[in-house]
């Protein structure tokens, strides 16, 4: 059923995309391995035109090591809309110290209490989303 009042999902630019992207305060990265699909939640920024997070050596790390194609979500609403971005890309894990330190610069702050002490860049092949008006409360 169609709203008449409403407009239609609009797709957002790549600049809006990025530019919500940059206030997220976490997203999902999903990857696979072995024929097995997993989604992890992540702490994130976003450095130029890429997404950084840190992590720990783990189930995550040893899949974006085995295929480094990878999709990050995020979504969001407030009192007026909602909204999904995805990034598909390529995930590389650095270790160099002057990426190191650039990234430490942008604050990727891990909800979680491991400590998270390996980088991962995605660099986006693609980049969409899209945000609708929500209904009206009741």
């Amino acid at each position: 059923m169609t709203e008449p009042d409403r407009p239609p999902t609009r797709h957002l630019t790549e600049d809006e995309c990025w530019e919500r992207l940059s206030r997220a305060p976490y997203g999902r990265i999903a990857a696979t391995a072995a024929g097995e699909i997993d989604i992890f939640p992540v702490n994130h920024k976003v450095d130029g035109r890429a997404v950084v997070f840190r992590t720990a050596a783990g189930t995550k790390l040893l899949e974006l090591t085995i295929r480094s194609s990878i999709a990050f979500e995020i979504d969001g609403y407030d009192d007026v809309e909602a909204f999904s971005v995805v990034v598909k890309g390529t995930a590389e894990e650095f270790d160099r110290g002057a990426e190191v330190t650039a990234a430490e610069s942008l604050g990727v702050q891990p909800w979680a209490p491991e400590e998270k002490d390996r980088w991962v860049k995605i660099t986006p092949v693609s980049v969409s989303g899209r945000v609708f008006d929500l209904p009206p409360a009741p």
